[in-house]
């Protein structure tokens, strides 16, 4: 999707879905969602082998790096490395990761319960009061260990408050933006990679059971309702559900104009759910009980036929803009656009997804990272005509040793649009 902030205001839509009444006409198709079987029984969630895997590939790289110690705050990095689940507020807890020797964990004094709970890893916890400063035990840890005027590595998502205090604390040390969490986060291991793939099962299967219940009349949030029970059903946390409808599916975050399901006109759903922390995200756009017009079956194969030119762009060493470049070139010659102008794609061709819906690197003109074993990208060059529809269908896929592999398959055409 083109803006990372559309996952907080997905989530609180789902949010909002999930705390709603369920209306009578779809109570009996939300019942009925019982029946679906759970896939997530059997998942092996991240162990403390790949834990202390990537805390030694994170510090052979600072150690490369000359980086003597990470920063980290609450977030997916904070789960990634440590496993701790925790909020962000105004009282500090935050992971600190020198480049050799056993990490820092600092919280509050009387959150310090509730951080063990799910600490996954070897580590010295130290606590502050509320009437102490939370940078003193990052201080006194990093200066007993020589670290005093060191390189400290600020993970990218840390909050200006937390590197002013750390800055205050620790005068002489040199903060620098961090170098190695995103890198080594990029490239997904297999254990990684096999959360994805459950995480993509889990919402397809979700597809699979809600496209036949769509009727005329239903408005966005009775679909998002029935997409989020068949989610819960079958082991999924859900993510979001973004549902558009009619013209407003040319708007790629949609309208805020009323929506109803009608025969003969587009249902564009982007949805997505977590597993053991790792995402899916998957699109789909059909017609409603009706036969395609000539210009809705053109829209729908030219986005199926970009997909493909995507996938097949995803070549191991190639910039990732070049899969961007690659899908929009085609377009042009298709008539839209030109670049991101509209009628045609007005945003990337797709992103990074993990533990995290959106996460470097995008495929989007202009990066010149190269793609390698491990990254994972959506790939969704939707197509929007202002005023008529829009079509997107998006799938993830990972790159391989041998090139790239679907999460979840794309549909082979409009009549059979799920997949």
């Amino acid at each position: 999707m083109p803006t990372p902030d559309r996952r907080t205001l997905l989530r609180y839509a789902a949010a909002t879905l999930a705390t709603a009444a369920i209306s009578p006409r779809l109570f009996a198709q939300d019942r009925a969602a019982e029946a679906l079987k759970s896939l997530t029984t059997t998942v092996t969630p991240i162990g403390k082998a790949e834990r202390a895997d990537r805390l030694a590939r994170a510090q052979k790289a600072m150690q490369r790096q000359g980086i003597d110690a990470l920063l980290i705050e609450p977030g997916a990095s904070l789960v990634y490395y440590s496993g701790i689940r925790w909020h962000r507020s105004e009282r500090l807890t935050a992971l600190v990761i020198p480049a050799t020797g056993t990490p820092l964990v600092v919280c509050p004094f009387f959150e310090k319960p509730s951080i063990d709970e799910s600490l996954a890893i070897p580590a010295e916890v130290r606590v502050w009061q509320e009437h102490e400063s939370p940078y003193a035990p990052i201080a006194d840890f990093l200066t007993a260990r020589g670290l005093a005027k060191g390189r400290i590595g600020i993970e990218e998502t840390v909050r200006y408050f937390a590197v002013d205090g750390l800055k205050a604390a620790l005068p002489a040390a040199t903060l620098v933006k961090d170098p190695v969490t995103r890198a080594i986060r990029m490239r997904k291991t297999a254990a990684e990679i096999a959360l994805m793939q459950t995480a993509a099962d889990v919402t397809m299967a979700a597809y699979r059971w809600t496209y036949p219940q769509v009727k005329a009349g239903m408005i966005p949030a009775d679909i998002g309702a029935l997409m989020s029970a068949a989610t819960k059903q079958l082991g999924g946390q859900v993510e979001f559900n973004l549902i558009l409808l009619g013209e407003a599916a040319a708007y790629p975050h949609g309208s805020g104009k009323p929506q109803a399901v009608r025969a003969g006109e587009v249902v564009l759903m982007d949805c997505g759910c977590t597993v053991e922390d790792y995402q899916s995200d998957i699109s789909r756009t059909w017609l409603h009980d009706a036969a395609p017009t000539a210009q809705q079956r053109k829209v729908w194969s030219d986005v199926a036929h970009g997909q493909t030119i995507a996938f097949t762009a995803a070549k191991l060493g190639v910039p990732a803009g070049s899969v961007d470049d690659a899908v929009r070139g085609w377009y042009e010659t298709q008539g839209y656009g030109p670049g991101y102008a509209l009628p045609g794609l007005s945003h990337r061709t797709g992103h990074g997804i993990g533990m995290e819906g959106h996460e470097p690197v995008n495929l989007v003109h202009g990066e010149t990272t190269k793609l390698d074993v491990g990254m994972c990208f959506s790939n969704e060059p939707g197509l929007y005509l202002p005023g008529v529809m829009g079509v997107r269908m998006e799938d993830c896929f990972h790159m391989t040793a041998q090139g790239p592999a679907w999460f979840s398959k794309p549909p082979v055409s409009i009549e059979a649009p799920i997949g």
